[in-house]
Parts: structure tokens; C-alpha cells; sequence
């Protein structure tokens, strides 16, 4: 009994020795790194865990990668610590470590060392192990250290290269080391509470490299796709947003899709954060030159120390010696020199600037060429003040924005739109209340609206010679106003004074060439003069403008008879508005259709009933649509008429426009005959 229980004792230490034999040559299964078997294609390879309690001199631990990127050869003895400068540029770690973390506790992660250490199991280089251990886990080409003992936390699939590895909770970066802290990288990536780095799941994997961002971004920028471009560039920024190359990258995509003034935005905040970028300051310096802002252009482009691009240089002082001559001709007030010298300076180089394009549009103005004053003021770049150097960019000696302003108030004081007028020179003495210009400008404005005000007043109460007077205080404190010249011919028309009226007509249309209201006057009081062959003419151009006007096509009418009466020539029964002319001849007939507008003809038989019965009709439209010129035609009294106009049936109807015919209707009913007569009226 005692030798049996004996020998189950030393069965059982045997088999005790035994297991303890298995254990040194195998290690415990707790110890071991939870990670994937990968593929030889990945660029992650295992590393083996050291076994806990071994010396130094025996323990060996193994590495399968041993690229030049920075993997870990584990060796016998003890492994020097490699100093700090071991790091390279972008942050690589290249097992490096810091002074070794003896004064910590243990903490969940590290593993008890046989001399009461702490290791741990995962680390960058903000920790160290004991110079005789190395880290558990696995190590990139890149050389940084991944975890591997986090098997039981929520797991998601990362990219690094190439294949697909579960590295546990959070991911590693090329190009960037393990984050400890929570909250944010240093990069500016979100991460968890562990410190590890959670980023942007997209097609193919992670994609939170902000550099491999930019050189995606280049790519679309070198193929002229440049939204795509800017896409991935704000990508690059919001992840490292203190990267001063990806703020300079974004203003190139913003310049190629002509958004000047968030560009600039972008190449200061470039600058700012790194003083001394040169690119950023050159292309700024681009940017500021096409804005025709010469000296903030050379503070950009010629810095000390570095050479300047000559062809830029070139171009700011060919832009300068225009804007120095266009400065010059604005002085003497010779705006022709100054419009020369303005499309000069666009055309060298500045052809973004605000500035110059209301220069154009203030000599245009100046030249009494109003229309192509404000489709000047129309095509100026509309660039947002959004940067410092900006606003405070000057020309003529007053401050930028304020300048765009001036201009506008001139062209749409002008224009009679006093309301906008007033609006806009109120806003540039908002921002430069001490220049004289603008304080003038904005003191004529008021008087001259308020002397328009009261003009108008006055014409209503019918006190003409008044309302005179008060337009024509108005007129010498802005002499280029085409409205207050209109208003004051009217005036003159209501007293009797039809040459006045005509001049202040002729001064309107020639500051504003297309001044309807002002073409009527002088057609109406060239009437009243019997200047038959003036009112004729005027009358024409606004029969153009104004088909569909029934008072314009009558007053041609009755202006055209007038001029033929006043040269001696047959007025054949001339009738417009309620009457229908009656065509007895050929030469009658073919005058009468080559008048203006359209006519209608109806050709009819006197002993035809339905004929009768039409003819009714057509004295109603004829009341109603007064634009057009109707007439009729006795087939029986005027059968060669109707042989050369082919008609064979009455009651027929044709339509001619400018002499040809247009349409022919035969035998209609009231409503087609009325339809058709509508149609082309319209």
C-alpha cells in the first residue's frame, strides 16, 4: 500500500518534471501575442514573445522581418538602447526607446519581470522595456510596434500597405508612431481611449495618410481635375491642419477653379504657419499681382535671400507702370488715356483685379459712354475681402472695396437708379470715411436725389417752370444724370418749348444712347416742331424696340404721311387705329403692305353675303388690335389685283410682313380670322 502510494508519488512527480520540462520549451499559452497568421505578402511579420523569468544570457527572441524600414533582430545579451535621433524625419520608429519606466507600477499591459519590472507589452517611444527585453507584438516595415494583446476588444480590419490585418483595437500609420493620448492625435486624427488612432474607413481600406492624400491630390491636380484635387487636399487639412504644404496645395486647386480670394485665404494661413515657405509666399505674390496690388505683390515675391521668378517680376513691372500711367491720366481727367492704360494693365497680367475693371467702368462713364460703363461694372471679378492685406490695398489713394463702391454710385446715379446710388456711396463711406472723394460723391448724391424728389413734386402739381429749376439744380451738381435731362424736357414740353425739350432729349440719349423715354420726348416734340423726317426716324427705332406698342406704330403712321404730304407726295387714304384703308390700285397696294408692321388683307366681293358678313367682323379687330394695318380689297372693282395675288375664292384673307406673305386664310370663321390676327399682333 505504502510502495503503491510511493510510487504514484513518483509517477506524479514525474509527471510534474515532465510538464515542468514542456514548459521551458514552449511558451506558456498566456504569453502568447494574439494576432492572425498573415500571408508572405504582408508587410507584417510576428515577433515572439521572450519567455517570462528567463536570463538575458539564455533567452532568444525571434524576428521574421528584417527590412530595411526598420524591423527588430532580437539578439543574446543585453540590446543597447538606441538614442532619440534614431528617429527619422516623418516620425518613424526604429526601436527606438526612452529612459525605462522603473519608477511606474504595474499596470494592465505590462508583464511582471523576474525582478519585479514592469515591461510593456506595447510601446512607442514615449516608454521603454528593460534593455535586455523587447517588445512583444508586431512590427511594420516602417518599424513601428503594433499591439497584439487585446484579443478579447472590439477588432476592426485596417490597411497598412498592402493586405488586410486585424490589428486589434485601433490602427497604425505609415508615417506617424503609436498615439497614447486620448482624444486626438498629433496629427489631428480622432482616437479612442486607448490612444490608438481611429480614422476614415473608405473603398480599399484606411485612407488617413494626409501625405498620401496630397499625392493623390496632385495626381487629379496634374490631370486638370482640380475639384477632385481640392477634394483631397481638405482632407489632408482637416487631419494635419497645421500642415502649411497642404494649405499651399488647396490655394493652387482654388486659383485653377478661379477662386481668387479663398486662394488667398489659404496661401496667408500657409505662411503663417510657416513664416519662411517660399512657394506659398511666391504664389501669393502671384495671387496679389493678377488683383493689380503691385507692392503686397513684391512683399510676397522678392524675399530676401531667395532668387524671385523673373517672368513674375516681368509681369508686376509691367502692371505697375500701367496702374502708375492710368493714376496719372486720372489726375489730368484725360479718361481716354486712363481706359487705354487700365486695358493695358489687365492685359499684362492683373486681369482679376476689381480695381482696374471700375476704372474702365469710371472713364467710360466719363466719356458719356454709359451703357458700356455699367457692362463694365457687370464683368468685375467678384472677390470677397476676406484677408487683411487686402482690404487695406489702396488705389487713387483710397481704400479698395471703397473704390469699387465710389464707381458704382457715379454709373448707377447716372443711370437714375438713385435708391442704389445712395446705398453704395453710404457703404464706401463706411469704410473710408476720411477720404475727400468718396465724402464728396456721397454729399451730391443725397442733394441731387433730394432735388429729383422735389422736381417730381413739383411736375405732379403741375408747376412746370418750377420743377425746372429744381431739376436743373440737381443737373449742376451731377451734369452726366441722363434722367434729371429727361425729366426737364418734359417740362419743357408742357410749357411749349420744344426746342429745349429736343436738347435736353439730345443730351440724355447721349450719355444713354438706348433711352427709350428720352427718344419718345424728342419724337413727340420734333412732331410738334414738324420736323417730320426727325420724328420719322425716331419713331422707327422705337417701332423696333417697341413692337407691340399701338401709340409708337400710330404716331410712324401718322409722321410718315406728314413727311410724303410736306414733300408733295400722294397720301393714299392713310388710316390707322379703327379704320381700314381701302386699296383701289396696285401701286396702293404694294405701298401699303411694305409699311412697318404687319398687314392684313381682306379681299372681298361686294355682292357676296358672306363677304358682308366678314367684313363686320374685321372693323371690330381692326378697333381692337390697333398695331396692325388692315385693308380691303374689291376683287370686282380691281381684278388685276386679284389675278397677281392668285386669289379665286372670297372671302380670303392674306397676311403680309414687310411685303412678303406670310400666311393665307380662305373663307374663315370669325374665330380662326381673329386667332390669326392675335398670333401676329403677338
Amino acid at each position: 500500500m505504502a510502495h503503491s502510494r510511493k510510487g504514484s508519488i513518483s509517477g506524479a512527480d514525474g509527471l510534474g518534471d515532465r510538464f515542468k520540462n514542456s514548459l521551458r520549451c514552449n511558451e506558456p499559452e498566456i504569453d502568447k501575442p494574439d494576432f492572425r497568421e498573415l500571408d508572405l505578402g504582408s508587410p507584417v511579420s510576428p515577433l515572439l514573445f521572450r519567455r517570462r523569468g528567463t536570463s538575458s544570457s539564455t533567452a532568444t527572441t525571434t524576428s521574421s522581418s528584417s527590412s530595411s524600414s526598420g524591423s527588430v533582430s532580437g539578439r543574446n545579451g543585453s540590446n543597447p538602447v538606441q538614442k532619440r535621433s534614431d528617429l527619422n524625419h516623418s516620425g518613424e520608429l526604429s526601436g527606438s526607446v526612452d529612459s525605462s519606466p522603473t519608477a511606474r507600477g504595474s499596470k494592465p499591459g505590462y508583464a511582471k519581470s523576474d525582478s519585479g519590472g514592469s515591461h510593456p507589452l506595447i510601446y512607442s517611444g514615449a516608454s521603454s522595456p528593460a534593455l535586455n527585453t523587447l517588445p512583444a507584438g508586431n512590427i511594420c516595415p516602417s518599424g513601428r510596434v503594433l499591439t497584439t494583446g487585446m484579443a478579447n476588444r472590439a477588432t476592426k480590419n485596417d490597411v497598412l500597405g498592402s493586405g488586410t490585418v486585424n490589428y486589434g483595437h485601433g490602427s497604425i500609420m505609415r508615417g506617424g508612431g503609436v498615439h497614447k493620448s486620448s482624444g486626438a492625435s498629433s496629427t489631428g486624427l480622432p482616437t479612442n481611449s486607448k490612444g490608438f488612432v481611429v480614422g476614415e474607413t473608405v473603398k480599399g481600406g484606411m485612407r488617413n495618410d494626409p501625405e498620401e492624400l496630397k499625392l493623390m491630390g496632385n495626381e487629379h491636380y496634374k490631370k486638370g481635375q482640380y475639384s477632385e484635387a481640392l477634394n483631397l487636399y481638405e482632407k489632408a487639412i482637416a487631419i494635419s491642419p497645421r500642415n502649411a504644404a497642404y494649405h499651399c496645395n488647396r490655394a493652387a486647386a482654388l486659383i485653377a477653379l478661379k477662386r481668387v480670394d479663398e486662394a488667398l485665404r489659404e496661401c496667408e494661413e500657409a505662411i503663417r504657419l510657416d513664416q519662411g515657405y517660399v512657394r506659398a509666399h511666391h504664389r501669393l505674390g502671384s495671387l496679389f499681382l493678377s488683383l493689380g496690388q503691385v507692392e503686397n505683390a513684391r512683399r510676397h515675391m522678392c524675399l530676401a535671400g531667395h532668387q524671385p521668378d523673373h517672368v513674375e517680376v516681368t509681369k508686376l513691372e509691367r502692371v505697375e507702370k500701367h496702374i502708375g500711367k492710368c493714376n496719372d491720366a486720372r489726375r489730368l481727367g484725360d479718361w481716354r488715356s486712363m481706359l487705354r492704360e487700365a486695358d493695358a494693365a489687365i492685359a499684362s497680367g492683373a486681369d482679376a483685379s476689381p480695381q482696374l475693371f471700375a476704372c474702365r467702368a469710371e472713364a467710360l462713364l466719363k466719356l458719356s459712354q454709359l451703357d458700356d460703363a455699367d457692362s463694365s461694372l457687370s464683368n468685375v471679378p467678384q472677390i470677397k475681402p476676406i484677408t487683411a492685406s487686402y482690404t487695406q490695398s489702396k488705389i487713387f489713394g483710397m481704400l479698395s472695396e471703397a473704390y469699387l463702391l465710389f464707381v458704382r454710385a457715379q454709373v448707377e446715379l447716372a443711370l437714375g437708379r438713385f435708391g442704389n446710388a445712395l446705398s453704395a456711396i453710404e457703404k464706401a463711406g463706411q469704410i473710408d470715411s476720411r477720404n475727400i472723394e468718396v465724402s464728396l460723391l456721397l454729399s451730391n448724391v443725397r442733394l441731387v436725389s433730394q432735388a429729383r424728389i422735389r422736381g417730381n413734386d413739383l411736375f405732379k402739381s403741375e408747376r412746370y417752370t418750377e420743377a425746372c429749376a429744381a431739376y436743373g439744380d440737381g443737373l449742376r451738381l451731377d451734369p452726366s444724370n441722363s434722367v434729371l435731362y429727361c425729366n426737364r424736357a418734359a417740362c419743357w414740353y408742357k410749357l411749349g418749348q420744344w426746342e429745349k425739350s429736343v436738347g435736353d432729349c439730345n443730351q440724355a440719349l447721349h450719355i444713354q444712347p438706348k433711352y427709350t423715354k428720352a427718344l419718345l420726348r424728342r419724337a413727340a416734340s420734333n412732331m410738334k416742331l414738324e420736323l417730320w423726317a426727325e420724328a420719322v426716324r425716331d419713331y422707327e427705332v422705337l417701332r423696333r424696340e417697341l413692337p407691340h406698342d399701338n401709340e409708337v406704330a400710330e404716331s410712324l403712321l401718322h409722321a410718315r404721311g406728314a413727311l410724303k404730304k410736306s414733300r408733295g407726295e400722294e397720301v393714299h387714304n392713310s388710316k390707322f387705329g379703327g379704320e381700314i384703308e381701302i386699296v383701289s390700285g396696285l401701286e396702293q397696294f404694294r405701298a401699303a403692305i411694305l409699311s412697318p408692321g404687319v398687314s392684313v388683307v381682306h379681299f372681298k366681293a361686294a355682292s357676296n353675303v358672306q363677304c358682308w358678313e366678314i367684313s363686320a367682323f374685321l372693323d371690330t379687330l381692326c378697333s381692337k388690335y390697333r398695331s396692325i394695318n388692315f385693308l380691303k380689297v374689291d376683287v370686282e372693282d380691281c381684278p388685276v389685283l386679284a389675278n397677281a395675288e392668285n386669289v379665286r375664292i372670297v372671302p380670303t384673307f392674306k397676311i403680309y410682313k414687310k411685303g412678303e406673305r406670310v400666311k393665307d386664310l380662305v373663307c374663315p370663321s370669325p374665330e380662326e380670322l381673329e386667332s390669326l390676327v392675335r398670333h401676329y399682333c403677338i
